[in-house]
């Protein structure tokens, strides 16, 4: 591969990484009852809960849909990393992007 092919594939990946970034994914539990936001470079943005879901004789559970909604959330995160970066590295694994 060039060195000129090389640059144009840096430039293109610093674009795909600056729109990741701007872009949210969103994921639930509980119905709804926890919503977590995160970009696609996988930085948490936001936690939402439901008032009702919160009760202090079972913090766990909001712990587990805590736990769940966000791990959601990444794993959608991750899976629009892949799909945009596939787009650029015709599936070639590059260390440190996904």
């Amino acid at each position: 591969m060039g060195m000129a092919m090389m640059q144009k594939m840096q430039r293109e990946l610093a674009r795909i990484q600056d729109e990741l970034a701007k872009e949210i994914v969103e994921a639930s539990a509980g119905g709804g009852a926890v919503t977590v936001r995160v970009t696609g470079q996988l930085d948490l943005k936001s936690v939402e809960i439901s008032p009702e879901v919160v009760d202090p004789e079972d913090v766990e559970m909001l712990q587990d849909l805590v736990m769940a909604a966000t791990r959601d959330a990444f794993a959608r995160a991750k899976e629009l990393q892949a799909k945009r970066l596939g787009a650029l590295t015709g599936g070639m694994k590059i260390p440190g992007l996904t």
